[in-house]
């Protein structure tokens, strides 16, 4: 599948820069600076927003996740920040923003363990989006000595909750940038069971390297992802946007033989696309845009 012959649910995803606006600015300028990663719930006429800041490796890195609100989807308001240090965590890279139907807000985080290349997954739980502290956090996706484990997307669907969480190798630390995603379902959104692999690499394609679903959507005629997907380690940290289709959300499959969007910029990257229903029936998009200067900004559209 091809730009010309889009499927109707890719083509209700696929992104418009030219229409977008800058959501977040980075913490700085140039190389290493994010601000990204996002995660959006409507609830009560707000819309509440989760994403990360980062600054170059060495200089604190992905050092915050931020929680804030909106009332027109654009201009954000922080509500709570949550630091690496708080984690005990070396970085931190995408959250996950969900409100239970009892009303419990969670914020699940991805936390690198320091000193290695391992990454766990641990959840906060509050009664409002702005009570999150790190001195109420449970982990949720340990991983273990083989694999690390990040960047949840978590969809309640159909009396279950469902999760693709992006997987990575650890027995070679200079592999360890590979990644597929990994499918898991749960009663409560705390116990998980895997069922294996939902979305893998494709050799000799551009996103070879790794694939890490970001955004999944289930429609009555089957189920569409949103992707992040890379050719090479070069390419880590300036992923590009690719999407998948399936029938299963445990097995979904690559369309297209080229990302769907990418920056003009600096290395291309346009990263972690997240897709929100607004209240009134359209659709808001975010998504993490590489700049001119090498530093990401989060840009939203509405359509």
């Amino acid at each position: 599948m091809e730009l010309g012959e889009t499927d109707p649910r890719v083509a209700a995803l696929l992104p418009r820069p030219d229409r977008s606006v800058v959501a977040v600015e980075p913490p700085g300028d140039g190389d290493g600076y994010w601000a990204g990663a996002p995660s959006a719930v409507e609830s009560e006429g707000w819309i509440y927003l989760a994403y990360r800041l980062r600054r170059p490796i060495g200089k604190g890195r992905g050092y915050a996740v931020v929680v804030a609100r909106s009332a027109d989807g654009e201009r954000f308001e922080p509500l709570v920040t949550i630091g690496k240090d708080a984690m005990e965590a070396e970085s931190l890279e995408r959250p996950a923003l969900v409100r239970t139907a009892e009303g419990t807000w969670r914020l699940y985080l991805s936390c690198a363990t320091p000193g290695t290349k391992h990454w766990r997954v641990e959840v906060l739980q509050a009664a409002a989006p702005d009570r999150f502290s790190a001195r109420d956090r449970r982990v949720v996706l340990p991983g273990d000595e083989k694999t690390g484990v990040k960047d949840p997307v978590i969809v309640r669907h159909g009396g279950r909750w469902h999760l693709w969480a992006s997987c990575h190798p650890l027995a070679d630390a200079a592999e360890a940038d590979q990644m597929t995603t990994e499918y898991a379902t749960s009663a409560d959104g705390l116990e998980w069971i895997w069922h294996g692999t939902a979305l893998s690499p494709r050799p000799g394609e551009w996103d070879a390297r790794g694939v890490r679903v970001s955004a999944v959507r289930f429609a009555p005629d089957g189920i569409v992802a949103a992707y992040d997907g890379r050719a090479s380690a070069a390419e880590n940290f300036e992923e590009r946007t690719g999407f998948a289709l399936g029938d299963d959300p445990a097995a979904l499959s690559a369309v297209g033989s080229a990302p769907w969007a990418s920056s003009s910029h600096h290395g291309g990257g346009f990263r972690y696309l997240d897709a929100l229903t607004t209240q009134d029936g359209r659709l808001r998009l975010f998504y993490e845009v590489t700049r001119a200067d090498g530093a990401h900004e989060l840009r939203t559209e509405l359509r």
